[in-house]
Formats: structure tokens, sequence, C-alpha cells
């Protein structure tokens, strides 16, 4: 196989991982597995077809209808359940599919209703309520009203889940407004019980961060998606799981060579050499994920030594500081996440260099970066036994 720019996704680590949320949260609520963004940039299909022959996810969480028909042409037959309310005129896919949808306002349930009536299909229903995240869902004081719509004027439709979603779901300093939140929503999801006359089957509101630092909010089910993939939501206190990173990020030296003292490097000329020194061109840029706020600042891993980001990150190739002696030559591993050696850079380095989070990291790694699962940790001596991921 051509070794290349690519990303190793570590299946055995993304179930061991699971394996540890499972057992945590001991035998009580069930756990839906985020895998929308492609599965946070590891491969949807690949992850979500682990969780589900292990038997590690009762559900899948995604964020748009096409994430979902994708899952369903790859034979997951898990319940999927869309975040976010469809738009009408994706509603009749996500239910030839099979993919459960949220509702949170009148007319959106009513076009619902008509799409499962086309059908002839009684479908399951979710109902969002904002509770002070500020993004989608009912307010708390109209959700009766509106499951109470549902009741009398959808017949077509059945209210499985209530859900809503923290703002601060770990922070210190939010615990307060957390016990707000998950106050307002047991009030809410009381009172659409009484609405209809029983519990909706599935109640939830916990993420990774509630999960961690707050088991009041667990409820019947718990999303997560960050611990599955081997990580903790950015500065979490509180990490009593032993997580094991499922992705790492690999390229190879393009091109080496000797630059006097005072030369510039890259567009813009924002670094010039203090010292005689060696230069690694590599073929991955800012379109591969390889972002450009890691320009002067990020580092690499080369034989097991860093070596910093020199000048800015192209679209297409990174330049990076060997040192004024080297025996590095083009073809020569690189790590861009992952370890080498005694070294490693980690999803959050990369996060906190460019002021963002875990997730967004591993989410911006582009199409072209072949993904490559493989059953145990690379060991640099090639990729045996790897398969694409799908």
């Amino acid at each position: 196989m051509l070794y290349k720019t690519h990303v190793q996704i570590n299946l055995d680590h993304v179930r061991r991982n699971l394996e540890q949320v499972r057992a945590f949260l001991g035998p009580g609520p069930r756990l839906l597995f985020a895998v929308k963004a492609d599965g946070y940039g590891h491969g949807a299909v690949a992850v979500a077809s682990l969780a589900e022959r292990a038997g590690l996810a009762d559900w899948l969480g995604l964020a748009t209808v096409p994430e979902g028909i994708e899952l369903r042409r790859h034979g997951i037959k898990l319940p999927i359940l869309k975040f976010s309310p469809a738009f009408p005129d994706e509603m009749a896919d996500a239910l030839d599919a099979g993919i459960t949808l949220p509702v949170c306002e009148p007319s959106n349930l009513l076009a619902l209703q008509a799409a499962a009536a086309a059908r002839r299909a009684r479908a399951r229903v979710h109902l969002k309520v904002d509770t002070g995240m500020g993004r989608t869902g009912i307010a708390p004081e109209e959700a009766p009203g509106l499951a109470r719509t549902l009741a009398r004027q959808c017949p077509d439709l059945y209210l499985e889940g209530v859900f809503t979603h923290l703002a601060v779901g770990f922070e210190a300093d939010g615990e307060a407004f957390t016990r707000e939140q998950l106050g307002r929503f047991t009030r809410t999801v009381e009172q659409i019980a009484s609405v209809l006359g029983r519990m909706p089957e599935l109640v939830h509101c916990a993420s990774s961060g509630a999960i961690l630092a707050h088991p009041e909010c667990w409820l019947s089910m718990v999303r997560t998606g960050t611990l599955g993939y081997g990580y903790y939501p950015l500065d979490c206190p509180v990490r009593p799981i032993p997580l094991a990173p499922a992705l790492s990020f690999h390229t190879r030296v393009a091109y080496v060579k000797r630059v006097a003292a005072g030369a510039s490097i890259g567009y813009g000329r924002t670094w010039t050499a203090p010292r005689d020194t060696w230069i690694a061109t590599l073929p991955v840029g800012y379109a591969d994920g390889f972002s450009r706020l890691l320009s002067n600042r990020g580092r690499v891993l080369v034989a097991g030594r860093s070596c910093p980001v020199v000048g800015l990150v192209c679209m297409d190739q990174t330049m990076v500081d060997l040192g004024p002696e080297t025996r590095v030559r083009a073809g020569d591993e690189v790590v861009l996440i992952g370890r080498s050696g005694d070294q490693e850079i980690t999803l959050y380095e990369l996060a906190k260099a460019m002021g963002t989070v875990p997730c967004d990291v591993a989410c911006q790694i582009g199409r072209r970066v072949e993904r490559i699962t493989i059953p145990q940790v690379f060991t640099g001596r090639g990729l045996t036994g790897a398969r694409p991921a799908s």
C-alpha cells in the first residue's frame, strides 16, 4: 500500500473506550453513541458498525439525514436519532430510512405527521426542549401544548422520547446552571407525561461532560461522542475513565534542504532562520486539516524528535525546522497526531494551540486524507493488516 498522508483509526481503542463508558454507567441508562460528522472524523460507518457488532451502543446520533441514509446503506440497523429537526422536504427520506426525528414546534410537527401519513407508517419522534442551550428546542412552558397537539392531531406519530442539551455539562462554575436546566427539564417531562398519560420511554439530557460530572442527569439514556473516540472534553476536571485515543495522523517528509541563517520561509516571510538549519517540507496543509492556526506555533514528530512548524502552513504543504544537524531524508515518517518514540502530540495540544476543542481538530481533517482502520496501534513498520475505513 502506498504510504501517504493518512489517518489511522484504532477500532480496538474505540471498543475499549465504549466498554469503559458502559462500565462507568453500570446497568442503568441506555447509551447513544454520536457518530455525526463522519464519526467526529473517525469514519462513521466503521465506528457505528463496531458499536453495533459489539453491542456497545443502544442508539446512534447524527446531525443530518444523509448521514443516517449512509449508515442504513451499509446495513447498520441500530436506532438512529437526528439531533435537530428535519426540513419538510427531507422527512420522507428520513422516514424511509428509519431515522427518528425530533420535533420542537407545531409546523414542523404537522409536516412530519403529513409525511408519515403519506407513507402509512407510524413514526417515533423525540420532543426537543430548550432549557438553556439557546439552540433548537421548544420553550419549557410550551412543550406540554406541543405534546398535546401530537397526541390529538398526529395519529401517525408516537412520542417515544423527550430530550434537552446542557450548556455547561462539567464546568465547575456551571453547576448551578446545570441544576437549573435539569430542574426545568424534569418538570417539563412530568407535565408532558401528564398530557400523554404515560412517561416517554427515553428521557435524556447528559452528553459526555455530564456523564462524568452529573450522574443525576443520566436519566433513561445518555449521549456520548468524545469519550468513545478516546478523549475528554477540553479542560474537563473529572477524568475517572481510562481512555485510549483512537485517531492518529501521519504523513512523510517530501523534501529536505539546508538554508542559511537569515533565510525566510513561506508566504509573508513570517519566519527567518536564526542559524544555518535544515528545513523539511511536508505534503500536508490546511486543506488536509493541519490548520493554518498552527503556523509558527505547532510542532510535528520526526523520528521521535519534536520539530517546530516554521512559516505559514500552506493549503497543501507545511515546513518544519529539523535543526542544524539531521539524518532525516525524504520519505521518512512524520507524526502530526499520535506517538513517535517517547514523544506524543495529542488532540488536546493542537486544540489549545488553535484555541478550539479536540473534536473540532478531528473534524477538520479533510476528505482527501484517507482513513485506515487498524486492529492494533501503529508501530511504524507499515500498514500490515490495515483496511480502508468505510
